[in-house]
């Protein structure tokens, strides 16, 4: 029966003289209703959809390999994705899940050997670097002019994304398309935040207003009030954060903490001369010192308050538990409803923290918390870079045979396009296109976002940045970071020995890659030392040591700030 089925179908489809296209009519508008909603219109859905179909044709019937981290976005993209751009095209998509430490070490294995284990790859933009100075990723501004021309989308609208700064390099060459971008901002209880018990408690020990803390001195005292005060029968905590050895603990860092603290230079997205890493560069771009006996930053003052700050609040105000987390392990522990505040948390969570019937969502399906922007450490000045965005981000390597590499541009359009991109930040809360921001579907579900669409459409979001050029290897340097700073949560080395190990091994890389001179007139060009205090008496960074690393305590209340983005 089914067997004389499909007979009838295809003969029917012969008499009538049907195309290939016109059989492709139901699945076409099977999945435009899937991606409701939309910024377009039904009609300019259809247009950019035939597109596809046409511009596809020569590839169908291939299967292409990608490969991405395991965040909500991603997992969409893998599970739902992959069949409407199979139903619509005839390429077959895998699309790879792992780690993100993995996705990392497979690019770098391709890097090294030449061999084609992915045909594209969603890696973190910080990796710009990396990519602009190597020379092995495919420059998209070229490809979308020669080799990827023809199938380039007429409608990919590159200026209608957020985080194409992030991804251009100092040569201003596109390098990488952004898929998914989420925040490091500041979580709290906003219903603990203005109880009037717990607001007269606090003004009446601390002498000034509970509210967003601006700076680290009022994190702390936030910390201290809130840990061990019950609060609905429970004892909680007035902070979370991880401290596994791992490598997530190295991303910890990377992602903005210590510029947060202050560690870096005036400027964004990255500070320059010395970035957030504490790697400084010269007038060309070239790495020239990571320790401040060559200019660096790693080994300051100020990374040293970083990490002494970090290990004091994870051991006296975090739970007992949160010393052995990683990542992904600490992220879910806000929603379970004993955390007062995290100055550290990334935005990708915020699917998970607005499910119904959980502990910090009210009846209402409005949430308990806010988010907002971080606070800033006694060393941080105005202007200066204070929070991390992951801008994940299609990557295109020039090992990937051209054909392969042609296919999955049309994949990677396809899933950031703009018939797709509203239902995409829906599902997943990692925008990456201001046409989605700004779609009146967001305007109705903020209030039930806690504070995320105010923060993406404010003039604030700029201050938020993934890594910039200054990191010449991004896969060799980050592995020495959680190695490093791990010696120090653990307590086997003091802040400033972990940190002095941690730059002199960032140095020994960037010595290693300027002997190679694989990376020409763009790579690392180690200064001479000089005696430290030389460069502390510099102007910016590296800053020499503060007499008083705590100074006066300022908070903001939620709602004014809120009032300050919105009339801006």
């Amino acid at each position: 029966m089914k067997i004389r089925n499909k007979i009838s179908t295809s003969v029917f489809a012969a008499i009538l003289g049907l195309s290939a296209s016109s059989l492709n009519a139901a699945d076409m508008s099977k999945w435009m209703d899937e991606f409701q909603p939309s910024v377009l219109t039904k009609a300019e859905q259809k247009s950019e959809l035939d597109w596809f179909e046409k511009a596809a044709m020569p590839y169908k019937g291939m299967t292409i390999k990608v490969v991405s981290e395991g965040i909500g976005t991603h997992v969409y993209e893998s599970k739902t994705l992959t069949k409407a751009f199979y139903d619509l095209t005839g390429i077959k998509v895998i699309h790879d899940i792992i780690g993100e430490g993995d996705v990392v070490e497979k690019l770098q294995t391709q890097m090294q050997t030449g061999q084609n284990i992915y045909d594209a790859y969603i890696n973190d933009s910080d990796l710009i670097g990396t990519h602009w100075r190597y020379k092995q990723a495919r420059d998209l501004t070229d490809w979308m002019a020669g080799e990827g021309k023809a199938v380039t989308n007429p409608g990919l609208d590159l200026k209608d994304f957020i985080g194409t700064s992030f991804t251009t390099g100092p040569d201003g060459k596109l390098y990488q398309l952004p898929d998914q971008q989420f925040a490091n901002l500041y979580w709290f209880r906003y219903d603990w935040f203005t109880d009037p018990k717990n607001m007269a408690d606090f003004k009446a020990k601390y002498g000034y207003e509970l509210g967003v803390p601006v700076n680290w001195s009022a994190y702390e005292d936030i910390a201290e009030f809130f840990t061990g005060r019950e609060i609905d029968g429970k004892k909680v905590y007035g902070h979370m954060d991880y401290g596994k050895k791992d490598p997530s603990l190295g991303w910890r860092f990377t992602d903005a903490w210590m510029s947060m603290a202050g560690m870096g230079d005036v400027g964004e997205p990255n500070g320059l001369p010395v970035d957030e890493w504490g790697i400084r560069v010269n007038d060309k771009s070239q790495p020239v010192g990571s320790c401040v006996q060559r200019g660096g930053a790693t080994n300051s003052p100020a990374a040293v308050y970083a990490i002494e700050k970090y290990s004091e609040w994870l051991k006296k105000y975090a739970p007992p538990s949160a010393a052995g987390m990683v990542f992904s392990e600490a992220g879910p522990v806000p929603a379970q409803g004993e955390i007062a505040q995290q100055m550290f948390w990334y935005t990708a969570f915020t699917a998970d923290m607005v499910k119904e019937k959980i502990a910090v969502v009210n009846e209402d399906g409005t949430p308990k918390w806010r988010m907002a922007p971080s606070p800033h450490g006694a060393y941080w000045t105005e202007g200066t870079k204070i929070g991390y965005q992951d801008a994940g981000s299609w990557t295109l390597m020039k090992s990937t045979p051209v054909k392969n590499a042609q296919a999955a541009w049309l994949y990677a359009q396809f899933v950031t396009s703009k018939t797709v991109d509203l239902k995409k930040s829906h599902v997943g809360l990692t925008f990456i296109r201001e046409s989605s921001i700004n779609h009146k579907s967001f305007t109705e579900r903020a209030p039930k976002l806690g504070g995320l669409v105010e923060f993406y459409r404010s003039p604030a979001r700029v201050q938020w940045s993934p890594t910039g050029t200054n990191v010449p290897d991004y896969p060799k340097l980050a592995q020495l970071w959680w190695q490093n700073i791990g010696d120090a949560s653990s307590g086997q080395k003091t802040a400033q020995a972990a940190l002095d190990a941690l730059c002199k091994a960032q140095e020994k890389v960037l010595k290693r890659i300027e002997r190679a001179g694989v990376q020409g007139d763009i790579g690392p060009k180690l200064n001479k030392k000089s005696d430290a205090e030389y460069w502390l008496k510099q102007p910016g960074s590296p800053k020499a040591k503060l007499a008083n690393e705590k100074p006066t305590p300022m908070t903001v209340s939620y709602d004014e700030l809120i009032k300050s983005w919105t009339n801006k």
